[in-house]
């Protein structure tokens, strides 16, 4: 069974930084690109970025490019993401995605 645990989400001031991780199990994990995708409230599903198996190729929405970084560690079966100068726009619920399996989610909150 494929789980796909995310954490570090939180109240942040706009400018701030947080680090969202996930943590996954029930597949082979370095066989599978991984994503972001939020969702805000009342808003549909957004994809954020991607990253491919090795770690070696990844990919940004837009408005995250320059600020948001993801990145993988094949080794502790985890995904992350890095971001910074956040901004309200980036309030949402994050998860993490392995073809059609995603988390519970974790809240981030951009607010002064």
């Amino acid at each position: 069974e494929v789980q796909l645990v995310e954490s570090g989400g939180g109240l942040v001031q706009p400018g701030g930084s947080l680090r969202l991780s996930c943590v996954a199990s029930g597949f082979v994990f370095s066989r599978w690109s991984l994503s972001w995708v939020r969702q805000a409230p009342g808003k549909g599903l957004e994809w954020v970025s991607e990253i491919d198996h090795l770690g070696a190729t990844t990919s940004y929405t837009p408005s995250v490019r320059g600020r948001f970084t993801i990145s993988r560690d094949n080794g502790k079966n985890t995904l992350y993401l890095q971001m910074n100068n956040l901004k309200p726009d980036d309030s949402a619920v994050y998860y993490c995605r392995c073809g059609d399996s995603r988390g519970q989610g974790t809240q981030v909150t951009v607010s002064s």
